[in-house]
């Protein structure tokens, strides 16, 4: 590089640094550039900018899919994340498909991070930013951006006794995490290796800080609250390359958003902390598979089982989900905690016992299947092996030791969406009165598809502070009274480039069908939200559906942390005002 084009680059980055704090009133462009466009930076400012992260700059690239070995691979969520070319979903029908943003920046401290900000505000760089890349729309995905990407970024420290900055609280048990952490990580070091808990998702390879700014449930958030209730303090880089430390006593307002108000919106998180729980002495797991022989008894099993949960599963012990769908089939797939195998199956009897009564009507209820097992060994692959089915090992020559993934969410590697769609349910239906509302809603929209009722993603029977905690998140208020979160979906995929691309006709089918359904399910609870991390991306009214009347002060603090929009992503606080692309700002 030449000295010429060296000292250009560092008057950009240092012109970017001084750009101004919150709120400055530098206007805002009316588009980002392009690669090899005009104003697209020169060779010389990005080797500035390779200089300034210790060399830590890359152009990313996506795998040769031609390759059988990689193709293989790509089946691991592992190993696409450890792709700076690729991201956990393939791309959503006829809105967005994966593809490598120009340069990326592989952070391993939050100065490497603030560069990266400072660098892509000065030159007007669309920005985006990847820590696990789960996201189903596509936020940690812009070709010709410049990514931030944290997944080095892997330190995890549990503390005994941990006190926000600047805050008087009495200290609490908690573990602070880097931004490139999957909750795996963190499980590791919490459960397996403290002994305790913390609240976080059930998939191991997801992303901690996306999943914690869109709210962020678990297997048990039931009983502990949502992601994002349980954090205590972050570390984020804003918009003016300030790196801040946050929380309820410094900065409160950018503080609260980050704790559900949405990823990619208000900075860039390098660390957060989070509170740990007393660990349970069980963990466990339900399933049972019952078919209905005829629609009619389809409906009386649909409506036995709402009475089942209302007075018997609507509690703290009992999370995950079941499905239900046109093949007049009731799949449990249900998990608790704190109970031991034998209570949880007397739980379910009576279930079992109302199938039993109608041998004619229905089968597979002698199927039912509940175990408990030390909750400390739920995360310890070595011993979850034992269990035929429930993982899949990650088996890469040098991958770290405890490497897995439930089995059962290998499907969603590489997915590529045709639908996918998310309301929450008001605990008002499971009342004796308007149960046969919520029955006929659902089993009409069983005619159209199949779908899941994720009861640990409503908060209705949590302990009241769970409820609490949880109130005082960005997460839409609705998530406080809903019993359960009910998602349906279609995909397809993998469809990564060079690929295939879905055949447009049955994609188009299965999305019109998947409308369908929500749309015969919604007549028992109109105007209900819908969850931000699992919703669709053509969401109407997306601001009211992710945050209610939260939205309002949201904006606010985007427009005090982010007034030119450096951190914009598809249906994102404040991306109103931006094309669906994020290049262009609406006039």
């Amino acid at each position: 590089m030449t000295r010429r084009h060296f000292l250009g680059a560092s008057l950009a980055l240092a012109a970017g640094a001084a750009l101004g704090g919150p709120g400055a009133a530098a206007a805002a462009p009316l588009s980002r550039v392009r690669s090899g466009g005009p104003g697209w930076p020169r060779e010389g400012d990005w080797d500035g900018l390779k200089q300034a992260v210790g060399g830590r700059l890359i152009r990313p690239v996506a795998p040769d899919v031609s390759d059988p070995a990689v193709r293989v691979l790509m089946k691991n969520p592992f190993y696409v994340g450890d792709q700076p070319g690729l991201t956990q979903s393939s791309g959503w029908f006829e809105a967005w498909r994966s593809s490598p943003s120009a340069y990326a920046v592989v952070a391993e401290s939050a100065a490497d991070v603030a560069q990266a900000v400072r660098f892509a505000r000065a030159h007007n760089l669309r920005l985006v930013v990847r820590g696990g890349g789960h996201s189903y729309l596509g936020a940690s995905n812009a070709p010709d951006s410049l990514m931030v990407w944290t997944r080095k970024m892997r330190q995890v420290q549990v503390h005994e006794a941990f006190t926000p900055q600047g805050s008087k609280a009495a200290p609490v048990p908690a573990v602070s995490v880097g931004a490139g952490c999957i909750w795996l990580d963190a499980y590791k070091a919490v459960t397996n290796g403290a002994g305790r808990y913390v609240q976080g998702g059930g998939c191991t390879t997801v992303g901690i800080a996306g999943l914690v700014q869109g709210g962020g449930f678990g297997s048990h958030s039931k009983a502990f609250g949502t992601g994002a209730a349980g954090l205590l303090e972050a570390e984020v880089v804003t918009a003016d390359g300030k790196v801040r430390v946050v929380n309820q006593a410094r900065e409160p307002e950018l503080f609260w958003a980050l704790k559900g108000g949405g990823g990619g919106t208000y900075g860039v998180i390098t660390r957060l902390t989070l509170a740990t729980h007393p660990l349970p002495q069980t963990f466990g797991a339900v399933r049972m598979s019952i078919h209905a022989r005829s629609d009619e008894a389809y409906r009386r099993l649909l409506a036995r089982f709402v009475e089942l949960y209302a007075t018997s599963l609507h509690n703290p012990h009992w999370g995950e989900q079941v499905h239900a769908g046109p093949s007049n089939r009731l799949d449990v797939e249900m998990v608790f905690q704190g109970l031991t195998g034998a209570e949880a199956r007397a739980a379910w009897a009576p279930l079992v016992a109302f199938a039993d009564a109608s041998p004619g009507d229905y089968e597979g209820q002698r199927s039912l299947l509940a175990l408990d097992l030390p909750a400390r060994k739920f995360w310890d692959a070595t011993f979850m092996k034992n269990a035929p089915g429930a993982i899949t090992q990650d088996q890469r020559p040098g991958a770290p030791a405890g490497n897995f993934w439930w089995t059962g969410d290998g499907d969603q590697v590489g997915a590529y969406w045709n639908a996918y769609t998310s309301v929450w349910l008001p605990d008002s239906l499971l009342r004796p009165e308007n149960r046969a509302k919520l029955v006929d809603a659902w089993f009409a929209a069983t005619r159209q598809w199949s779908m899941g009722f994720h009861f640990n993603k409503g908060l209705s029977g949590a302990p009241p502070e769970a409820i609490a905690a949880s109130r005082d998140t960005a997460t839409n208020p609705q998530v406080l009274d809903a019993f359960a979160l009910v998602i349906i979906a279609s995909a397809s995929g993998p469809a990564y480039a060079g690929m295939p691309l879905p055949n447009p006709q049955p994609a188009a089918v299965s999305r019109s069908r998947v409308q369908a359904a929500m749309t015969a399910l919604r007549a028992c609870a109109p105007g209900a939200g819908s969850y931000v991390n699992e919703t669709d991306y053509f969401q109407a009214d997306w601001q009211r559906a992710f945050w209610g009347g939260n939205y309002a002060r949201l904006l606010r603090v985007k427009r005090r942390y982010d007034p030119q929009g450096l951190f914009t992503v598809h249906h994102g606080v404040g991306s109103e005002g931006w094309s669906a692309d994020g290049f262009t700002r609406r006039a």
